[in-house]
């Protein structure tokens, strides 16, 4: 038996209660030079780039860390490039 489909006057960007919102999608070789901005600031730092892909030690295994460095203080960060999926801590673009 299939369920009927209950129309939503809600837009499909935002999430619907109960449900996570829609991850962001990333390619990973697009990731370099691409400009990130911290949804909580800190010391003042919140806009960043992507300044390199940490290459894995194995050549054929796929990049997981990429580098980021923030615009005024130019601190660079390692982390894994999922973390900036996660749209309370990253928003894609300086805003």
């Amino acid at each position: 038996m299939s369920q009927p489909v209950i129309s939503s006057d809600q837009p499909e960007s935002t999430p619907k209660p109960g449900r996570p919102a829609k991850a962001l999608r990333l390619q990973v070789a697009k990731l370099l030079r691409s400009k990130w901005t911290a949804a909580q600031p800190v010391n003042k730092e919140k806009h960043f780039i992507v300044t390199a892909l940490v290459e894995p030690a194995l050549p054929d295994a796929p990049v997981e860390m990429v580098t980021i460095e923030a615009v005024m203080s130019r601190r660079s960060v390692s982390l894994h490039w999922r973390e900036l999926t996660d749209q309370s801590r990253w928003l894609q673009g300086w805003r």
